[in-house]
């Protein structure tokens, strides 16, 4: 059976919400209509977890029929640092905008015509009870959320759809030149976008396989044995925009070394 389909079956009277993550842990892409719509059936929201750039490309969450969509920002423009500052989203159907513990900016006009933004719906306590507050916007988070609203302006929506196909292109063309290293193999039972499942040659763990890696500089794929004591000698990569061909390349050249070592 299925995904999907046996996650349907968890669903019934007593679930309140079902998360999906889109794509989800091992970088799978899954058509979630059936899945929302058995959430619904039961009278549960459905939430989806998105990488918004992925959004660039695939089908939204939104035409699932999700409820609530919430996801990590950093793809938008924030660089990789030690841990943070990063950015969360979170977006709801309009019937549950006023639900949200947070803040909604508004785009306006002053009286002289021009472009304006103004918090049109946000909770008094933020302003005059603070420690009753649902929430508080700080200044770290302030910044962040700034960043990627300079990125996605600079980039706009046919940019950002760029990017997305930048991400999913060279993703596909690493795997399939893993899949040519002997020993190597993308393990994956569904479409993916920008990471996928490799099966590492038998007799070398993933760890060993990453040692080796990053002696010659290169961050390797993440071991899924941590998580998944089952998944022994799989690793899970990722590939993004920033990923050269000539680094791709010299990934899989150092690979090819390691399965003949």
């Amino acid at each position: 059976m299925g995904l999907i389909p046996s996650a349907v079956r968890l669903i019934d009277q007593d679930t309140s919400l079902v998360m999906m993550q889109y794509p989800d842990f091992f970088g799978r892409l899954y058509d979630l209509t059936a899945l929302v719509q058995a959430a619904h059936e039961a009278g549960a929201l459905a939430a989806v977890v998105v990488n918004p750039l992925s959004l660039g490309l695939l089908k939204p969450p939104g035409e699932f029929g999700a409820d609530i969509v919430v996801g990590e920002g950093q793809p938008l423009g924030i660089p990789l640092s030690f841990g943070g500052p990063y950015l969360g989203i979170f977006a709801t159907k309009k019937e549950y905008v006023r639900r949200i513990a947070g803040r909604l900016v508004g785009e306006t006009v002053d009286r002289e015509g021009r472009k304006a933004y103004v918090l049109t719906l946000t909770a008094r306590e933020q302003h005059i009870r603070r420690e009753k507050a649902t929430s508080n916007i700080c200044t770290n988070q302030g910044l962040i959320a700034l960043t990627s609203t300079v990125y996605m302006s600079l980039l706009g929506k046919k940019g950002l759809r760029q990017v997305a196909e930048l991400c999913y292109q060279k993703a596909h063309f690493a795997a399939d030149c893993i899949s040519q290293i002997n020993g190597f193999s993308v393990c994956m039972d569904a479409p993916f976008f920008h990471e996928f499942v490799v099966c590492c040659p038998g007799g070398l763990s993933v760890d060993e396989i990453n040692h080796h890696l990053l002696e010659e500089g290169i961050l390797g794929g993440y071991n899924l044995e941590k998580d998944y004591p089952e998944l022994k000698q799989r690793m899970l990569i990722a590939v993004t925009e920033m990923n050269t061909r000539e680094e791709i390349e010299r990934l899989c050249e150092v690979l090819s070394e390691v399965s003949h070592a």
